[in-house]
């Protein structure tokens, strides 16, 4: 344990601490720190070293690091007037992939799967594998969005019909005497399109009758990484298995590096509505294939910060990189590159 007022490390059956005399009572057990104990803005951007606010063990950031962990007791700290703000919550998910080996078996049925990926674990050469705490901006938004595009099924019903009066037609205007639309010639084409609303060469010119208006609303727990040197791996359509979060801990993740971030909320929450938004654009199109129409209107709530423990795995193949980055708490993909 450590002391939470020097932040000296100390025997876990300590009474005092040996270094600077306090009395070490239940809250140096590690204990997460409260939102009251936490200061919105501790230091300027561009100090090197400070102290937690929480315990007083010494905290050193690097350059451009918006908002840090204190190693010592878990606690949060803010750093400038563009980082962490207003956030209650500080959350972390636990690690349940912790061996290299669970890992690799994931990794193995995630590589394999499919007929383009078999065998391409074996063919590829690990290069680098490693475990970390990544902090992530975790943003409530609601997304409405609101469409118009082509009835499909009224549009082939349509088809269907206007082919059979064709046919009737073409057959009792041409008498079977013509090559073309079910016997009537081109003439009994160009008529029945007309007739049925299309004014051209065929069937169904004028669809614009079976066009309806759809609505699709949509809630996320949507996670901006806040690390910008990890920007590339950036969620697109990932949710966390929030229901498994706890209050952050430093004393449960001993031998993972918990990194810092330097992305502020403000940027984070920017994020957050474009990628949504991107993300019911593409929903949009994989219901409806002719979209005529189509805006998106996304609230944005206030953040949480979660850890969320990450392996990064990166492979040589053949002239390229496969970079995996698996959540190691549900073993799911939260992001991939060159696979």
């Amino acid at each position: 344990m450590f002391c939470q007022k020097c932040g000296a490390q100390l025997p876990d059956d300590a009474e005092f601490c040996s270094k600077c005399g306090a009395k070490v009572g239940q809250a140096s057990q590690g204990a997460p720190q409260t939102a009251a104990a936490q200061q919105d803005v501790l230091a300027s951007t561009g100090a090197t070293s400070l102290k937690c606010p929480s315990c007083g063990a010494p905290i050193a950031p690097k350059f451009g690091e918006m908002f840090i962990t204190c190693e010592y007791c878990g606690s949060s700290v803010s750093l400038g007037n563009q980082g962490w703000k207003s956030i209650d919550k500080h959350t972390m998910l636990p690690v349940k992939i912790a061996q290299q080996d669970e890992l690799m078996k994931e990794i193995h049925g995630l590589m394999d799967r499919g007929l383009l990926h078999r065998h391409l674990q074996e063919s590829s050469t690990l290069e680098e594998v490693n475990l970390a705490l990544v902090p992530y901006w975790l943003l409530p938004v609601s997304a409405r969005t609101s469409l118009v595009a082509v009835d499909m099924a009224a549009e082939a019903g349509q088809i269907a019909t206007t082919a059979a009066l064709a046919g009737i037609m073409g057959g009792a205007l041409g008498g079977g005497r013509d090559r073309g639309f079910g016997g009537g010639g081109l003439f009994t084409g160009m008529m029945m399109g007309t007739m049925m609303g299309g004014g051209g060469l065929g069937f169904g010119g004028g669809g614009q009758g079976n066009s309806r208006a759809y609505q699709m609303d949509n809630d996320y727990n949507f996670p901006i990484v806040g690390l910008k040197a990890l920007a590339d791996y950036q969620p697109k359509d990932y949710q966390f298995n929030l229901a498994d979060r706890v209050v952050f801990d430093v004393t449960k993740v001993k031998g993972i590096k918990v990194l810092n971030g330097d992305v502020g909320e403000e940027v984070a929450k920017t994020q957050a509505k474009t990628l949504v938004d991107q993300l019911q654009s593409q929903k949009a199109h994989s219901a409806h294939h002719m979209i005529q129409k189509l805006t998106t209107e996304s609230d944005v709530g206030e953040a949480e910060l979660l850890h969320a423990p990450v392996w990064f795995a990166r492979y040589q193949h053949k002239n390229g990189k496969i970079v995996l980055v698996i959540d190691a708490n549900s073993g799911g993909v939260i992001n991939s590159i060159g696979l």
